[in-house]
């Protein structure tokens, strides 16, 4: 006769598992935060040193979301999966990998990611805005902050 170790299981118990275990992602989710030494600005620091010209906004979603949703005013579109986008974002900050560079993704986690990448790369001021475009744990983000949105061109 085959050992058990405890309690049979139960769809209820199935359930209950499966219920928290979601729960956990949900959470775990809602509350993902790359540690890092990168700066980091809210939507309303950016959106004010963007327009005064003190940082490069680059926003780094894909042209269907910057469809979706426009682009945020100030923000220069350039979508993270181009094979030349080291190349590219130097020649958008003149050559220099010292200008001060703002990412901004849909919810914080690939502009977070970029960020890290691009410092290993040796770009000196590399910001990452956690709250993205839709909000985040650590913000409302962009459009529920109701900051300029512009029509994307593309």
């Amino acid at each position: 006769m085959p050992k058990t170790y405890g309690p049979p299981l139960t769809r209820r118990t199935l359930l209950t598992g499966g219920v928290v275990a979601m729960g956990g992602l949900w959470w775990t989710s809602q509350r993902y935060r790359t540690p890092h030494h990168i700066a980091r600005l809210s939507v309303q620091e950016v959106f004010d040193r963007a327009a005064s010209g003190e940082v490069l906004l680059v926003d780094i979603r894909t042209p269907t979301e910057w469809q979706r949703t426009g682009l945020p005013q100030g923000a220069v579109p350039l979508d993270m999966r181009r094979l030349d986008f080291t190349t590219e974002l130097l020649r958008l900050t003149g050559g220099s990998a010292d200008k001060a560079v703002a990412l901004i993704c849909a919810g914080g986690v690939r502009s977070s990611r970029l960020a890290l990448r691009l410092s290993k790369a040796g770009f000196t001021q590399v910001i990452d805005v956690p709250e993205g475009m839709v909000g985040s744990a650590e913000g409302p983000g962009w459009l529920k902050s109701k900051l300029t949105i512009i029509d994307w061109q593309g």
